[in-house]
């Protein structure tokens, strides 16, 4: 019965190595090039519409790979903390982020945003325009979302979407 317990025991102690350390994505990962605006998203029931939008690339600086690299970006309305939209996306591929690697840029658009009649520069100028932020997430494996920062979404329009 101790041979079984000390086997048991054993058995445990090496899976529990051969699962390696988790990293926090908040050191290992570098957020770069971020830009924002609004994109052109064409019409929505005969409405103009424009869409929150954020592009960046991200650079592995730790030592080790990151499998399955997974970001998400949470648009709010800026003061409140309530989700307006969101995007996710894998980064790069299945086999990850390797150490030293970047991703190409990464464009995450909201499928909400605001509608109407005026012009697409006219309605960023519209008094009743509410301001956005975008939270961007990241995880890798099974590991929590972490999140990486927060970012105003410029008042500028961005080309249209691409079909």
């Amino acid at each position: 019965m101790r041979r079984h317990i000390w086997l048991g025991f054993a058995l445990a102690s090496l899976l529990a190595s051969g699962c390696g350390t988790s990293i926090d994505l908040r050191q290992a990962l570098r957020v770069d090039g971020v830009s924002t605006g609004w994109l052109n998203a064409g019409s929505s029931g005969g409405l103009n519409k424009l869409v929150p939008t954020v592009s960046f690339t991200l650079t592995n600086i730790s030592g080790e790979p990151l499998p399955l690299l997974q970001v998400n970006a949470v648009f709010r309305r800026a003061g409140e903390e309530v989700e307006w939209g969101a995007r996710f996306a894998s980064a790069p591929d299945r086999k990850g982020l390797a150490p030293g690697q970047t991703t190409g840029v990464l464009v995450l658009a909201s499928d909400l945003g605001y509608t109407g009649k005026d012009s697409y520069a006219t309605m960023l100028r519209h008094a009743q325009f509410v301001d956005t932020d975008v939270d961007l997430f990241a995880k890798y494996s099974s590991t929590q979302w972490v999140r990486l920062g927060r970012f105003p979404v410029e008042r500028q329009l961005l080309a249209s979407r691409q079909p």
